[in-house]
């Protein structure tokens, strides 16, 4: 219970939003173990040769912009070439690499010469299999990672195999990471961790928290649901606009949700400028989108109008527990 609009969305952050900070703390031990026990694949001949200079923490974990409850955590684990070659010429985007001389990739090598991707991550799965403490590998339906469970924990790991480029004739320099049809794709997530750390700069510290109450948001309820990736770009590109934002969440949530309504049928181009327009939602999404924003939106005014104007805490909390549901406080 909350004596207040700004109580209560503290404790709804605490409580129900943010990562708890103990899994966290926790996640991360389990994280760092999981690195140590892959150096130990670097000593075995029959493997690849692995450069933990290229390993990667990414996605939303590590960005610190996923919401509660803690499912997944994302890592890149560098392989060493050993004279493997690349040609990203393909009208299809696809990434061909061709095996150096390590035993393992000549192993996961088609016909061509070329390093399936599918068969290194079904080689990396096998290792995996092998460590203590851990119930299931599996490589992801999408072909594009293997999901590591563990024995006692509620969340997993992504774990996506990994290569680092010279730098090209653009000035840069690529991860590339398996495409999901046995060949590979160019990366950086190094520039998504970035633009985050600079908008949270611009604006004070203010981006992080909005995007976990906007995702806690998209992910309660009622459908339809963005992809989070699209949803954490389409925020970052609304905090890139403005040129300073309000310092109440609550006030920076219904301008977020005004963006959406208003931005849902326009593209939306990844921040690392690889994958062009991610915004594959259909004109029916889309259209249910904007309408369940635009809602929202209303709600949030009225709320906000609640607060501000009648100077009534009661009603504005009741409004926003009829928006967020029954993990908001009530008022007392």
């Amino acid at each position: 219970m909350a004596k207040t609009v700004n109580g209560a969305f503290d404790e709804f952050r605490q409580n129900y939003v943010d990562l708890d900070p103990d899994e966290v703390a926790l996640a991360r031990r389990s994280r760092d173990n999981l690195l140590e026990n892959i150096k130990e694949f670097d000593n075995k001949d029959d493997f690849f040769d692995l450069c933990q200079d290229f390993d990667l923490h990414f996605g939303s974990f590590s960005r610190k912009t996923k919401c509660r409850k803690l499912n997944d955590i994302d890592l890149m684990i560098g392989i060493a070439a050993n004279g493997a070659t690349y040609n990203s010429n393909d009208i299809f985007n696809n990434v061909h690499m061709y095996v150096g001389n390590n035993k393992a990739q000549r192993e996961c090598a088609n016909g061509d010469g070329t390093l399936n991707s599918t068969l290194v991550l079904n080689r990396f799965k096998r290792e995996l299999e092998k460590l203590r403490d851990y119930s299931r590998s599996e490589v992801k339906r999408d072909h594009e990672a293997i999901n590591l469970n563990l024995v006692s924990k509620d969340w997993a790991f992504d774990i996506v195999p990994c290569f680092y480029t010279v730098t090209e004739s653009d000035g840069r320099a690529y991860y590339l990471i398996p495409n999901g049809n046995g060949n590979w794709k160019k990366t950086d997530p190094k520039i998504e961790q970035s633009r985050v750390e600079k908008l949270g700069i611009k604006h004070g510290g203010k981006v992080r928290d909005t995007i976990r109450l906007v995702k806690y948001w998209n992910k309660w309820g009622r459908m339809p649901k963005m992809v989070s990736y699209v949803l954490e770009t389409m925020i970052l590109d609304y905090f890139a606009r403005v040129d300073k934002c309000d310092n109440f969440i609550d006030c920076r949530f219904r301008e977020i949700l005004k963006y959406i309504a208003e931005n849902i049928f326009n593209p939306v181009y990844d921040s690392k400028n690889i994958e062009g327009n991610i915004n594959t939602l259909t004109i029916d999404q889309k259209n249910a989108l904007c309408i369940r924003a635009r809602n929202d939106y209303k709600k949030a005014c009225e709320a906000i109008s609640a607060e501000v104007n009648e100077k009534d805490q009661a009603k504005s909390i009741r409004i926003w527990r009829s928006l967020f549901g029954d993990d908001f406080p009530t008022f007392g």
